[in-house]
C-alpha cells in the first residue's frame, strides 16, 4: 500500500464501521470522558472479549467509580466482580495498586502524560495511550493485534511487535488519525479482518491492500 492511499483508506473504513459494534472501552468513553473508567476499563479489557469486559466494567462501576471508593474494596471484591475477564485475581490486585497510586501521587486524578501512565503498575503502551486519546482527547496512537496485525497486512508498515508499529505509525500516520485509528481497525479485525482467513472479498479497502501474510481468505 502506497503512503497516500491512507487517506482512501480510512474513509473507507469510516464508513464501513459504521455498521458494526465499537471497541467497549471506546463506549464508555462516549458516555462521558471520565479517564479513570478509561484506564480501569482497558486493563480488564486486555485478553479479554469485549462482551466479557463489558459487563465486568459494569458491575465493578456500580460498586465503585473513583479511585477514593474503589480502595474502599477488597482485593477479593474486585475480583468477583470483574470475574471471568482474562487473569482477573492479578487485575484485581492492580487495580488496587493503581488506584493507591492515585490517590497517593496525583491526588485521585489521572495522569494525562504517557511517561507518568506507564510509571503505574500493569499499565503499558496500548493502555496509556488509550486513556490521553479516549480520557482526554489527546494526541496518541493505541496499536494493539489487530491494529499490529492489519498496519502490516495493509503493507502500511513493516514491523515485528505492537511497540515497533506504535513507532512506525508516530513517523507516518497522518495526526488528523492518530485518534480515530485504533477504533477503526480494531472493529475492522474483529468483523472482517481476521487473523486467519479474513473475509477479503467483502472487504472495502482490499485494493489497497497488499495482503502480507495472507494465506487463505474468504
Amino acid at each position: 500500500m502506497q503512503n497516500s492511499q491512507i487517506h482512501e483508506v480510512v474513509k473507507e473504513l469510516k464508513t464501513a464501521v459504521a455498521a458494526w459494534n465499537i471497541p467497549i472501552v471506546t463506549e464508555i468513553s462516549r458516555r462521558r470522558r471520565d479517564p479513570f473508567k478509561v484506564l480501569i476499563s482497558t486493563v480488564l479489557s486486555l485478553r479479554t472479549k469485549d462482551e466479557t469486559t463489558a459487563a465486568a466494567s459494569h458491575r465493578l462501576y456500580r460498586l465503585a467509580e473513583t479511585p477514593e471508593r474503589m480502595l474502599e474494596l477488597s482485593e477479593r471484591q474486585i475480583a468477583e466482580a470483574i470475574y471471568p475477564v482474562g487473569f482477573y485475581r492479578t487485575k484485581a490486585g492492580n487495580i488496587l495498586q493503581i488506584c493507591r497510586e492515585l490517590v497517593s501521587r496525583f491526588d485521585g486524578r489521572v495522569p494525562d502524560d504517557l511517561e507518568t501512565l506507564l510509571g503505574l503498575k500493569g499499565v503499558g503502551r496500548k493502555t496509556a495511550n488509550l486513556v490521553l486519546t479516549l480520557g482526554y482527547g489527546k494526541a496518541g496512537i493505541c496499536v494493539d493485534t489487530h491494529v499490529h496485525r492489519i498496519s502490516n497486512r495493509l503493507g502500511y508498515v513493516k514491523t515485528k511487535t505492537p511497540e515497533q508499529t506504535e513507532f512506525a505509525l508516530r513517523k507516518k500516520l497522518p495526526a488528523e488519525y492518530w485518534i480515530i485509528y485504533n477504533d477503526l481497525l480494531v472493529a475492522f479485525g474483529q468483523n472482517l479482518c481476521k487473523p486467519v482467513s479474513p473475509f477479503c472479498s467483502r472487504c472495502p479497502v482490499r485494493i489497497f491492500c497488499s495482503r502480507v501474510g495472507v494465506i487463505h481468505s474468504r
